[in-house]
């Protein structure tokens, strides 16, 4: 299987690229940011570019893939509606629109997050509920992704406060998986359902904490 990884850099998108690096089941992955990952890997091949709402310039690069697994995302901290739109929403309908075209008949998956809801009243629930209902209506198969409380698992998130956060839980995650398994996560384990669901799908569109965990396992 070959899959192109947006958003590599971040802590979500590192956990899948180094599930995707392990399994055998992917044979090649190619990232496309505005930043190298710094991995160096016989499956890996890297396109530096900047423009996600212009991919002409490595359209060419993009066919031939059988998924796509879109980790690229911000926190609505601080961000106005259309700001934060123009991330979530533009840059990932811009992508998914290419490839819908290029390889109709890849799967797409989307990191999403719990409580996203087109109704929301919160702001970012709305805007990544916009993206996830016009990524359903792509001819691809497009499955979302929307995690709960996620773990780092042998990567690291770019944001400090995010770091020392996770240093604090970590010893506190096993308790967190036994009382509460349907609202957490790894990004391992991330990686390994993305994988699953590229390679034989899953009963739902929509995917939960205990679902990743149960495509994982």
């Amino acid at each position: 299987m070959r899959v192109i990884l947006f958003g590599a850099t971040g802590m979500v998108g590192r956990g899948v690229l180094r599930e995707c690096l392990l399994d055998d089941r992917v044979t090649a992955v190619l990232t496309v940011g505005r930043a190298p990952t710094g991995v160096v890997h016989d499956k890996l091949r890297e396109i530096r570019h900047d423009d996600l709402l212009d991919l002409a310039p490595i359209e060419g690069e993009l066919a031939g893939y059988d998924a796509c697994f879109f980790c690229l995302g911000v926190s609505s901290a601080g961000m106005s509606e259309k700001e934060y739109r123009r991330v979530t929403y533009d840059f990932t309908l811009s992508v998914a629109q290419v490839l819908a075209r290029l390889s109709p008949d890849s799967t797409f998956v989307y990191v999403s997050g719990v409580g996203t809801d087109p109704q929301g009243r919160a702001m970012w629930a709305r805007v990544k509920g916009a993206t996830e209902n016009a990524l359903l209506e792509l001819p691809f198969r497009a499955y979302m992704f929307r995690p709960g409380y996620i773990q780092p698992h042998r990567v690291t998130s770019r944001t400090r406060i995010y770091r020392l956060a996770y240093v604090v839980t970590r010893p506190l995650y096993p308790v967190l998986r036994r009382l509460f398994p349907s609202a957490v996560t790894t990004t391992e384990r991330i990686g390994q359902a993305v994988i699953t669901v590229a390679e034989r799908g899953a009963p739902m569109r929509i995917l939960g904490p205990s679902d990743i965990n149960a495509l994982a396992a």
